[in-house]
Formats: structure tokens, C-alpha cells, sequence
């Protein structure tokens, strides 16, 4: 094979049946691999995945050089440990969560998702018309009808045990979960709102709850994976303590090569197409690192992904975690718009940068980076809008007093919109939220009217400036 596809080589021939008529173990295609080139000094890694002296292949390239290919045993680290395991099983851990008659919600441009654990799934959008009812519109996508009910009759329990049993005597599921194959915990629920596209059969869910020790219960994705049956993502910490449940670092399994008398340590044509790669990378490369800087990017860690427990990341769900930055160096950072905030999740992201413009992005490998202005800030228009609409809500305290709870600034002139032939234009609510983290900045977008959004953005560092908000809602670095 040539040298570039050497390694789609290696997996197609995993399984075969190699020379001298030894079998090979089969490889998943969810397991990422790697070709790595030792040369003559090989020394295997003596943690994690294991290697025997005789699970190799014997690769030949187009060129006709030759090299034995080490094979991984894929196996999991913590068998041992998921082997001796006696705590409370999946069912048991997620209990409390039921018990305590819990919602979780997930805003999206038009729906809104509400996850009530261990009753129903609902579906909705109100419609909100001066001086008339609020309208709703909703659809219930599961109800308490369970395979693996977590609820309090005994036959229930009964089922669910028996699911628990199951699972612990066969493969825990997984979902690919942006490329990382993550492990979850079913809940089926049926008896949903009668679907019209299948005959009336009632709409039905399976809600998958999956391990994140930093998670509140967020509802990571809601997707219909068929006609009126849907899948919905939990993350949940109450997993965490469940060995099987814990996420794990997705590394790269090495298939080490090392090559044959007569054949070069690394491929000819291979070595010259990485020579290749590196030079059309190299003026790229240089402008990704004038435009963000190593500083800056320690500043967030905003990503929407499963990480190791372990690692300097961390998972939020449209939430930025701002970290080596003061109170007040944050906000006059911030304020002065140099500082923009990160948030959403889905295919939309958003980009906030206070006084200058509100942008949403979808980021691809393939097709790069596209980019919507939403809208932009002028000072003098949002003044003008300010006089017809509450630039800023306030709170009645205890003693009487008020303070200030929310403001609310208009960014206009945005990207023409196709539906309507006019500029986008967003109004964006900055609102004080308590949180764990007093960095947090929570990040959401609602469409109520087409290429007119309101963004939400929820912080405890805004709490810190409200009240330095004038008439106008405009905000200051407090004195």
C-alpha cells in the first residue's frame, strides 16, 4: 500500500488472518489510531493499552520497503477496578435526582426543552402578544411509561433492577458524543403527544444520562432520530461514582512500526508528504497565532465536549469559565469591549464583545469558520431605543429599596437577513446570576421573530456592575 495509507492498511488487515494463519483481534472503528515510527529503539508503554511481542502485521508500502506493526490489545485501564466494583448500580445513583421531582431545561431559538427526571419530556413555545394571553404550543415527547422506570412501586423497581442486571452482564452503551465515544445510562419514555407522521402512535424518548462531575443536570442535546422518537443527553455528576460511568481520557492507541533490513525507519513518500503538510501549514499557522495570542487564550475555556476527569479542561454547556484575570481587571476588560464572552452549544455559537457587536459562528474542520453579524453597537441608536423601550428592570429588596436586576442594550445593523431584506438586530439582556463559580458567564440566544434575537447573558461579574447602570442602562467600572 502506499505510504500516506498505511495506516487504513494496518486496521483493514486487523482481523485478518496474518501470516502463519494467526488470527488477529478485530479493532472498533470508534478507537483512534496512530502509526508510530520508533526506529531501532522501541521501548512499549508499560501503562494502559498492552502489547504482546506476537500481535504484529507485516506492512509493505508501494515502494516495496518493509515494516512489522505492533498492535495494541485495546482493552480498558480500570477493568480491575470496574471488576471489583459493589457500590449502588446505575438506577440506584440516579434516584436522588428522581426523588427530587427536578426540571432541566434547554432555550433554543424557538423550542424550549423541559426534562422533569422520571415523569416527562415536554416540548414548547409561547407566543407573547401585547395585551392578549399568552399562546403555548406543546408537545410532549415522553412520559412516565418506562422500559427501566426509577420510580416507587415495586414492580418498577423490580424492572429496573432487572435493566441493571442486564447491563452489568453486557457492554455498557455509548454514544459518540463529538468524537468521543461516551458511556450512558438509558431511560425509555413513552405515551408521549399522539404523532400525526406515524398513524397517532404516541411520540417516545430514550433520555441517556451520562457522567460529568462539574454538570448541574444540563440537557446537552435533544435530537429525533426518527419520525416522533427522540434522544436526549443528560450530564449528570450523580454517575461519576459508577467505575463504568466515569469519563475517560480518549487517547490515541500507537501502533508502533519498526522497520525491516533494507527499508528506510519511516517511509520515503511518507516523510516527504509530512515535509509537504509542514510548508503549506506554515503561513497559516503564523496568522492563527497573531490573531490569538497565548495569552488570551488562557484567559476562557469555553468547549462543549466530554474531557477527562483529570485534565485542565473542563465541560460547560453554553458557559465560559474565565480564569488569571482580577475582578477588576475582568471588567474593565470587559467593559471596554477588548474582552468578549463565549457561549452556546449546538451548532451556533455566540461571541459578545460589550460596546462592539454580538456575532454567531459555526466553526467546521473541513469548511472553516462562518460568521453572522447579528448585530452591532452604536451608541446613539441604542439611546433612541432606550427611550421606547426599559433599558434597565429593577428589584424590590427586603428594606424597600430597589436595586438593579437586569439591563438591556439594542444592537442593530447586523447582516441583511434573507427572510425579511433588512439588517439583523439583537437585543441583549446582561443579568446578574449567582453561581458556584464566580466567573461563569451563561450564554443563550432566542429567535422571537425572524433576524430579531435577544441574547441572554448571566453572570456574577455582571452583578458586580449593575448598578452603576444610568437611565440609559449603560454600565461603568464601579467606583
Amino acid at each position: 500500500c502506499p505510504a500516506p495509507a498505511l495506516l487504513c492498511g494496518l486496521l483493514a488487515a486487523v482481523g485478518a488472518v496474518a501470516e502463519g494463519g494467526r488470527a488477529l483481534p478485530q479493532l472498533s472503528d470508534d478507537i483512534p489510531f496512530r502509526v508510530n515510527w520508533p526506529g531501532t529503539e522501541l521501548s512499549l508503554p508499560t501503562t494502559g493499552v498492552l502489547y504482546k511481542e506476537d500481535n504484529y502485521i507485516i506492512m509493505t508500502t508501494v515502494d516495496k520497503e518493509k515494516y512489522k506493526c505492533l498492535l495494541p490489545l485495546i482493552a480498558s485501564g480500570n477493568e480491575e477496578e470496574e471488576k471489583d466494583y459493589k457500590g449502588p448500580t446505575p438506577r440506584e445513583l440516579l434516584e436522588p435526582l428522581f426523588k427530587q421531582s427536578s426540571c432541566s431545561y434547554r432555550i433554543e431559538s424557538y423550542w424550549t426543552y423541559e426534562v422533569c427526571h422520571g415523569k416527562h419530556i415536554r416540548q414548547y413555545h409561547e407566543e407573547k402578544e401585547t395585551g392578549q394571553k399568552i399562546n403555548i404550543q406543546e408537545y410532549y415527547l415522553g412520559n412516565m411509561i418506562m422500559k427501566n422506570p426509577l420510580s416507587e412501586p415495586e414492580e418498577s423497581q423490580e424492572l429496573s433492577c432487572g435493566y441493571d442486571l442486564f447491563l452489568s452482564l453486557t457492554q455498557i452503551p455509548t454514544k459518540n458524543i463529538e468524537g468521543q465515544m461516551t458511556p450512558y445510562y438509558p431511560v425509555e419514555l413513552g405515551n408521549g403527544t399522539p404523532c400525526s407522521l406515524r398513524q397517532n402512535l404516541p411520540r417516545s424518548s430514550t433520555v441517556m444520562y451520562i457522567c460529568h462531575p462539574e454538570a448541574k443536570h444540563e440537557i446537552l442535546s435533544v435530537a429525533e432520530v426518527t419520525t416522533c422518537e427522540y434522544e436526549v443527553v443528560i450530564l449528570t455528576p450523580l454517575l461519576c461514582n459508577h467505575p463504568k460511568y466515569r469519563f475517560r481520557a480518549s487517547p490515541v492507541n500507537d501502533i508502533f512500526c519498526q522497520s525491516l533490513p533494507g527499508s528506510p525507519l519511516k517511509p520515503h513518500n511518507l516523510e516527504q508528504l509530512e515535509k509537504q503538510q509542514e510548508m503549506l501549514k506554515m503561513p497559516f499557522r503564523r496568522v492563527k497565532e497573531e490573531e490569538m495570542p497565548s495569552a488570551k487564550e488562557e484567559k476562557f475555556s469555553s468547549i462543549h465536549k466530554p474531557v477527562a476527569v483529570g485534565s485542565h479542561q473542563l465541560l460547560t454547556v453554553g458557559t465560559t469559565h474565565i480564569s488569571k484575570l482580577t475582578d477588576e481587571q475582568l471588567i474593565k476588560e470587559f467593559l471596554s469591549g477588548s474582552y468578549c464572552f463565549h457561549g452556546g452549544v449546538g451548532w451556533w455559537k455566540y461571541e459578545f464583545c460589550y460596546g462592539k457587536y454580538v456575532h454567531q459562528y459555526h466553526e467546521d474542520k473541513e469548511s472553516g469558520k462562518t460568521s453572522v453579524v447579528v448585530g452591532t453597537w452604536s451608541k446613539e441608536e441604542h439611546i433612541e431605543w432606550s427611550r421606547k423601550n426599559a433599558a434597565r428592570t429593577f428589584y424590590l429588596r427586603e428594606d424597600g429599596t430597589q436595586t438593579v436586576r437586569m439591563v438591556s442594550h439594542f444592537y442593530g445593523n447586523g447582516d441583511v437577513c434573507d427572510l425579511t431584506d433588512k439588517p439583523r438586530q439583537v437585543t441583549v439582556k446582561l443579568k446578574c446570576k449567582e453561581s458556584d463559580s464566580p466567573h461563569a458567564v451563561t450564554i443563550y440566544m432566542l429567535e422571537p421573530h425572524s433576524c430579531q434575537y435577544i441574547l441572554g447573558v448571566e453572570s456574577p461579574v455582571i452583578c458586580k456592575i449593575l448598578d452603576t447602570a444610568d437611565e440609559y442602562g449603560l454600565l461603568s467600572v464601579p467606583s
